[in-house]
């Protein structure tokens, strides 16, 4: 399933100041990642503030998406939640839309048993028509999708086509990766391990940064993705610190601070998230500043 392998950006749901969608910022993001190389786009992640928007905002985001995209680049929506009944509804609500697969989060909060999130996306897989990429955070969900619960998930159920994986265990990536079948796809879920993700046999990022930096970020992935760790290893550590402190203020409140900057969307972001510390901003200012622009 080649379509979702490289650089997926999770974009970022752009606000106005007084909180409302914020459509001129959203067109110009897409259109900024679809000039800039990357592969694929999700909508609606974690980093889109999607517990934020009621029904009506992500229906109406993810059609605009839809219209501004124009079918050029695939778009994977996420769609999960802690009440599997609820989560299936809305996945088969959806998959009557122009979009080529769903990103599910494990069930949070309520913390269930490897058999739990087992059956959770059995249900998942058998409501959907389309492909379906778990998504494993244990520092959000308060849960970890096992080893033995991905591989068997993969091998049980055809349009469970891949994981992101943003555990940040490489010895649990790596157990995934020596063991799954040649399609199933194994995605980084953190921007500053896609490096060493890709260099033990991972398939590319669902990446937070590519939203400021799509063309930098996605042409040190396809280094990677091409065997020139070299290259690669260069572009990682030339963004390596301006990820850290991405980071440090809640996310997505430091990659839309970067996002000003570039005049892409302002940084309003919803409670509870709120936006940077001044500390933090000029810290990611000074780093920003400080490296070549010629490659976004």
């Amino acid at each position: 399933m080649n379509k979702f392998k490289g650089t997926g950006v999770a974009l970022v749901t752009p606000f106005a100041e007084n909180g409302k969608l914020d459509y001129n910022g959203l067109e110009k993001l897409v259109k900024f990642q679809i000039n800039n190389g990357v592969d694929y786009l999700v909508v609606q992640g974690t980093t889109g503030e999607s517990v934020t928007l009621n029904d009506e905002e992500k229906v109406a985001v993810l059609e605009y998406i839809i219209e501004i995209n124009a079918k050029r680049l695939p778009i994977l929506l996420g769609v999960g939640g802690n009440n599997t009944a609820k989560t299936t509804e809305k996945i088969k609500y959806f998959s009557n839309y122009e979009i080529d697969g769903f990103l599910s989060v494990s069930p949070y909060y309520n913390k269930p048993s490897q058999m739990g999130i087992y059956q959770h996306y059995k249900e998942i897989s058998l409501s959907s028509n389309l492909p379906i990429i778990l998504y494993n955070v244990p520092g959000r969900t308060s849960s970890n999708i096992l080893p033995e619960t991905t591989l068997r998930l993969a091998n049980d159920f055809t349009n469970i086509i891949g994981i992101k994986e943003a555990s940040g265990n490489l010895e649990q990536i790596m157990m995934i990766i020596s063991k799954k079948s040649e399609n199933f796809l194994v995605i980084s879920g953190d921007d500053a391990l896609t490096l060493p993700h890709i260099s033990v046999g991972g398939d590319g990022v669902i990446s937070v940064i590519a939203n400021a930096f799509p063309k930098r970020f996605s042409s040190m992935v396809q280094e990677a993705l091409n065997g020139n760790l070299d290259i690669a290893r260069e572009k990682h550590y030339e963004l390596l610190e301006i990820i850290h402190y991405l980071f440090i203020d809640g996310n997505p409140s430091g990659i839309k601070y970067l996002l000003k900057l570039i005049n892409i969307c302002s940084e309003s972001v919803r409670l509870p998230l709120v936006k940077l510390s001044e500390t933090t901003a000029t810290k990611i200012y000074e780093l920003v500043a400080g490296i070549d622009d010629t490659l976004v």
